[in-house]
C-alpha cells in the first residue's frame, strides 16, 4: 500500500511484485506470521535518464524528475506500465510485526537484509555526536556522486525500548531526526510580486521570476512568506535575487543581490484592498500575515475553503477537482460547503468537462461523504488553528457536534 493520507492508502500489491528489490518470497527464517515492512520506491538518475530516453523515441512526454517518475510509475494501474519502468526499492522500518527479530534498529535493518529485501549501503551506526555529524559531512561530500537523490540523514536512536520510552508526538517520533543538507540555490530576476488569497484569507505574496534551473526543475514562482520577510531581506522588484527550494520542494527568494541593484527597483507594496474581491486587507496585532475581510464573500476564499472541505483527509468527496470548484463559485452556484449538497446530477452534467458519468459518480461521492467521521468534518470545516491532530482530540472529547458548539472557552482549554 502507499502510505496515502497517514490512514489510508492505495493498493499497489501488483505493482510491487515488478520490483526486483522487493523478493516475492522471503529468504531464510526468524520472521513471524505478520511482517510489514516500510520503505521508498525510487528511481535512479541512471534508470531515469535512459527511461526518458526511451519516452522520447516512442513519442511521449518525458519526465521532470526521478521522483515524480518513480510516484507515477507505482500508481499505474496497468502493472505492465510498472513493470516497464526500472523502480527501485529500499527498505528501512517496519510497522506491524507478530515477532521482533531484533532489539535494535541496526539488527532490524540487517534482518531485512538477510530475508532478501535491498537496504541502503551507507547505513551506518555511530556512538557519539561527533560521528553523527563526520558522518553527515561525508553523505554530503558524497551526494553528488549517488545514483539517486537525497535531501539529509535522519538519526535514529538504536535501542527500540529506548525508542519506545521516547514515544512519538502527533505524526513525528522524538527518537528521530532529520538532518537536511543545504538547499540548492542559483540566481535570477524578481520581475513583480503578486498577492495570492488563501482560504483563510491570508495575503502571501509571490515572486514572479525571470525562470531559472534550480534543484532539478524550473522556477518561475516562489514564496516570499510574508511582508515582515520583504521587509527583512530587503527585496525590490527588480532586484537579482538568490532562490533556492527549500527542503528541494518549495521554492523561496533568499535574498536580494543588493551589489547588483539596478537604479530602477521599486519596493513591494502590501495592497489595502483585496486583489480578488476589493474588501479591506487588514493585519492584526501581533500576526505577520494581512488577511482579506471578505470571508466567504471573497471567491478566493471561497474556493480554498471549498477545495479543503473536500479534499482527502477532509471530506474526501473523489471527483471535485480544482476546475470544477472554480465553475461552481464562478456562477455563484456554491457560496459555502453546504451549497455542494444540493447539487443535482442534472446541472453538473451540463458544466464543462463533466458528462452524465461523471456527474453520477459526484453525486455519490457527496453522498458518502455525509457519512463520515466527526473528526474529518470538524477538520474539514476549516477552523483556524484546528488542524487533523487537534480536529481528532476534540472528537474524542466532545462526542458530537452539538456539545462542542456549545462549549466555552475553559472547556476548549481542557
Amino acid at each position: 500500500a502507499t502510505r496515502g493520507d497517514g490512514e489510508e492508502g492505495e493498493d499497489v500489491t501488483v505493482n510491487l511484485k515488478t520490483i526486483d528489490d522487493i523478493p516475492l518470497k522471503l529468504n531464510g527464517s526468524g520472521f513471524g506470521a505478520v511482517f510489514e515492512v516500510r520503505g521508498e520506491v525510487y528511481m535512479s538518475h541512471a534508470d531515469f535518464e535512459a527511461l526518458n530516453v526511451r519516452q522520447e523515441a516512442d513519442g511521449k512526454p518525458v519526465f521532470a524528475n526521478p521522483r515524480n517518475a518513480a510516484a507515477g510509475s507505482l500508481r499505474q494501474l496497468d502493472p505492465k506500465v510498472t513493470a516497464s519502468r526500472p523502480l527501485r526499492f529500499f527498505a528501512y522500518t517496519w510497522g506491524e510485526m507478530s515477532d521482533m527479530p531484533a532489539d535494535t534498529q541496526k539488527g532490524m535493518i540487517e534482518s531485512f537484509e538477510k530475508w532478501g529485501f535491498t537496504v541502503n549501503p551507507l547505513f551506518h551506526r555511530s556512538t557519539s555526536i561527533e560521528e553523527l555529524l563526520a558522518f553527515y559531512h561525508d553523505v554530503e561530500e558524497r551526494r553528488a556522486g549517488l545514483d539517486y537523490d537525497i535531501d539529509g540523514v535522519v538519526y535514529k536512536v538504536d535501542r527500540l525500548d529506548w525508542q519506545g520510552r521516547l514515544g512519538f508526538v502527533s505524526r513525528s517520533p522524538r527518537w528521530a531526526l532529520a538532518h537536511k543538507f543545504p538547499a540548492e540555490e542559483a540566481s535570477t530576476r524578481l520581475l513583480d510580486v503578486e498577492f495570492q488569497v488563501g482560504r483563510t484569507g491570508a495575503l502571501t505574496p509571490v515572486a514572479r521570476l525571470a525562470p531559472v534551473f534550480v534543484g532539478g526543475v524550473t522556477v518561475s514562482n516562489a514564496t516570499l512568506h510574508n511582508m515582515d520577510e520583504i521587509e527583512r531581506k530587503d527585496v525590490r522588484i527588480g532586484d537579482q535575487v538568490v532562490v533556492r527550494r527549500a527542503g528541494d520542494v518549495i521554492p523561496e527568494v533568499v535574498r536580494a543581490l543588493k551589489e547588483q541593484r539596478p537604479a530602477d527597483v521599486h519596493r513591494v507594496q502590501q495592497p489595502p484592498q483585496c486583489p480578488v474581491c476589493g474588501s479591506d486587507v487588514i493585519r492584526a496585532e501581533g500576526e505577520a500575515i494581512a488577511r482579506c475581510t471578505g470571508g466567504l464573500v471573497c471567491s478566493a476564499q471561497r474556493e480554498g475553503a471549498l477545495r479543503h472541505f473536500v479534499s482527502r483527509r477532509a471530506m474526501d468527496v473523489d471527483g471535485m477537482g480544482d476546475k470544477l470548484i472554480e465553475q461552481l463559485v464562478g456562477s455563484g452556484r456554491v457560496q459555502s460547503p453546504a451549497d455542494l449538497y444540493t447539487l443535482t446530477q442534472a446541472e453538473l452534467a451540463g458544466l464543462e468537462r463533466m458528462g452524465e458519468k461523471s456527474a453520477s459518480n459526484l453525486v455519490a461521492a457527496l453522498e458518502r461523504s455525509k457519512h463520515t467521521e466527526l473528526a474529518r468534518l470538524i477538520y474539514a470545516i476549516g477552523i483556524r488553528e484546528v488542524g487533523e491532530v487537534t480536529a481528532q482530540a476534540l472528537a474524542q472529547a466532545f462526542g458530537d457536534l452539538q456539545p462542542l458548539i456549545d462549549a466555552d472557552e475553559a472547556a476548549l482549554l481542557a
